[in-house]
C-alpha cells in the first residue's frame, strides 16, 4: 500500500521561468521615457543591463511605440538607476544596487504597469466562428500493407 502523493504537481520552473512571466504582463504605455543609468564598472550591474536587455525587446516595445529608451553609461562609480518618466508627470525612480532582475521587473509591474488602462476586449457581433470537424483516424495495420 503506497501513501498517495500530497504537495506541488509541478516542479520548479527556475528563475528564468519567472523572469518570463514577468514580461507577459509588463506594459510600457503610462511611460512616456525610460532612462537607465549605470556604471560598467560597478559591482552589481550585471542585473541592471539584463533588464534593459529584457526592456529592449520587439515584443516589449510594441507595447508602446511612442516610448523613449535610453541608456546613460557613466564612469562615477554611482549606483545603477533606472528612472520612468510616466506619462501624467511623474517620476519613479529604482535603485538597483541590490536588486535582481526579477526583483526590478517585479517592481515595474507593481507600480507602473498598473497604471496602464484596460485593453478592451473586441466585440464579437455577427462573426461567426467555423469549427475543424476532426477526422477520425484510420489505422492501417502494417501486414496489411
Amino acid at each position: 500500500m503506497s501513501v498517495p502523493y500530497t504537495g506541488r504537481f509541478r516542479s520548479y520552473l527556475g528563475p528564468i521561468a519567472a523572469v518570463v512571466k514577468q514580461l507577459k504582463i509588463m506594459s510600457l504605455k503610462p511611460v512616456k521615457t525610460i532612462t537607465v543609468q549605470f556604471d560598467p564598472f560597478y559591482k552589481n550591474v550585471k542585473e541592471t543591463r539584463q533588464f534593459l536587455h529584457y526592456i529592449s525587446g520587439p515584443k516589449i516595445l510594441r507595447t508602446n511605440l511612442t516610448c523613449n529608451l535610453k541608456t546613460n553609461i557613466v564612469c562615477d562609480r554611482s549606483e545603477p538607476t533606472v528612472t520612468c518618466d510616466l506619462t501624467n508627470g511623474e517620476k519613479v525612480l529604482f535603485k538597483c544596487q541590490n536588486l535582481e532582475t526579477i526583483d526590478i521587473l517585479k517592481l515595474y509591474n507593481k507600480h507602473i504597469t498598473i497604471l496602464a488602462p484596460p485593453e478592451p476586449e473586441p466585440e464579437k457581433k455577427g462573426v461567426v466562428i467555423k469549427l475543424k470537424k476532426k477526422r477520425p483516424k484510420i489505422r492501417i495495420s502494417r501486414h496489411r500493407k
